[in-house]
């Protein structure tokens, strides 16, 4: 089965988009993206695949995750991103076990975005949350934003406690893509749960953030307000 998803897939590729994909998400050597495959596939066609195979077993689906193509990657994040969302307990933990086993296979932002918060978030919700730390002082680049990215879905639902821990553990952290991940969601804790929650983190770490993680977490405020956090680097 998981041959004939595959090349269902790639009959859709364009080597022109491939192109241009690899060079967005970095793939040339010493960049965070070094080496991707991409066949040229856009995100709508991803999600069409995805509801197309929606049913595909989650043996076939981590077959998929190990691609060495990233759409296809993508498409198997989607489809366990999904099926999260209508699984019973059992199959939950299956796949949030499938997708901590895999975080290898999870290794651009996107993947990371498009999954991590229904999964690992979902998951842990009425749940021990312990392993976001642990992920969150990986080696591994995207393990880190996996741990950052996951608490978005506890803002949604009106927390915002992991969320800072996790980004004090990230102060110091040197990889753009990090300082990004974390200013959004503590942009996202402050415009959907505690703005006075942020601005005392703020008051406290902003002179120690870096700072695009700054820029990004004070995005939403004033240019008076922007100038005074700032100005405390």
């Amino acid at each position: 089965m998981i041959r004939e998803i595959q090349k269902d897939i790639r009959k859709s590729a364009d080597a022109t988009r491939a192109k241009n994909l690899k060079r967005f998400f970095k793939t040339d050597p010493g960049e965070y993206g070094e080496g991707d495959v991409f066949i040229g596939l856009t995100v709508p066609q991803s999600r069409a695949f995805a509801k197309k195979y929606f049913e595909t077993p989650l043996k076939d689906l981590e077959v998929l995750l190990k691609s060495e193509i990233h759409e296809e990657r993508l498409i198997a994040l989607i489809i366990l991103s999904n099926r999260f969302a209508k699984s019973d307990e059992r199959e939950k933990f299956q796949i949030y076990k499938l997708y901590l086993k895999n975080t290898k296979y999870i290794n651009n932002w996107d993947l990371v975005d498009t999954s991590a918060e229904y999964i690992v978030g979902g998951y842990l919700y009425d749940k021990d949350r312990k392993v976001l730390q642990q992920l969150a002082k990986s080696k591994s680049l995207w393990e880190r934003r996996i741990a950052m990215l996951s608490t978005f879905h506890f803002i949604k639902k009106g927390e915002y406690q992991d969320t800072l821990r996790i980004a004090r553990i990230l102060l110091k952290d040197e990889h753009d893509l990090i300082h990004k991940a974390s200013g959004w969601m503590l942009r996202e804790m402050g415009k959907r749960v505690s703005e006075k929650e942020l601005r005392g983190f703020l008051e406290k770490y902003a002179s120690k953030m870096p700072r695009t993680m700054l820029r990004y977490a004070i995005e939403k405020f004033s240019p008076k307000d922007r100038r005074y956090y700032l100005d405390l680097k």
